[in-house]
C-alpha cells in the first residue's frame, strides 16, 4: 500500500474519530451564560443586537444582559441601567419573545432549545454551534 494511500485512510479515520466523539462526548462548558451586549450603536437607534437568539438547556440557557451604553435599555419587564448586568435564566425549552428598543422591530425572540441526546442530534447540534460561532467572529483587517 503506498504512502499516499496510508495518509488518506489516517486521515478518514481520524475524522470519524472525531466526528464520534462530538456524538457522544457530553455537553458543558465553564459557564451557562449566553452574553447579550447592549453597545453605544444602540443610542443611533441601528439595531446593536440580533432579533433571535438560541440557547440551549444545560449549555448556555443564562441569558446575560449587559448594558456598555450611555442608556437605559428595556428587555422584557428588565431595565438595564448603564454599566449594569442583569442575568435572566431559562429552565425550560421553547420560544419566549422580548420586548427590546436596542433590536430590530423592537422584539428579540429568544429560543431556547432542549439538550441534544447523544448521537446524531448532538452531532447536528455541536456543528450548527461551530458555524454559527464562525458566522459571528469580528473581521478585522490589518492595523497599520
Amino acid at each position: 500500500m503506498s504512502l499516499l494511500l496510508r495518509f488518506q485512510w489516517g486521515l478518514a479515520g481520524s475524522l470519524l474519530l472525531v466526528l464520534l466523539l462530538a456524538a457522544l462526548a457530553p455537553l458543558g462548558g465553564a459557564t451557562r451564560e449566553r452574553p447579550l451586549e447592549f453597545t453605544r450603536a444602540a443610542a443611533t437607534r441601528a439595531p446593536s443586537v440580533p432579533a433571535e437568539l438560541r440557547l440551549t438547556l444545560g449549555v448556555s440557557d443564562v441569558l446575560l444582559l449587559r448594558n456598555r451604553d450611555r442608556a437605559p435599555h428595556v428587555f422584557g419587564q428588565v431595565l438595564v441601567a448603564p454599566g449594569h448586568v442583569f442575568r435572566l435564566p431559562f429552565e425550560q425549552a421553547g420560544s419566549y419573545p422580548f420586548a427590546c428598543d436596542a433590536a430590530p422591530g423592537a422584539r428579540i425572540v429568544v429560543h431556547v432549545l432542549p439538550e441534544p441526546d447523544p448521537g446524531w442530534p448532538r452531532l447536528r447540534w455541536r456543528l450548527q454551534a461551530l458555524f454559527e460561532d464562525l458566522r459571528d467572529l469580528p473581521l478585522q483587517g490589518p492595523e497599520d
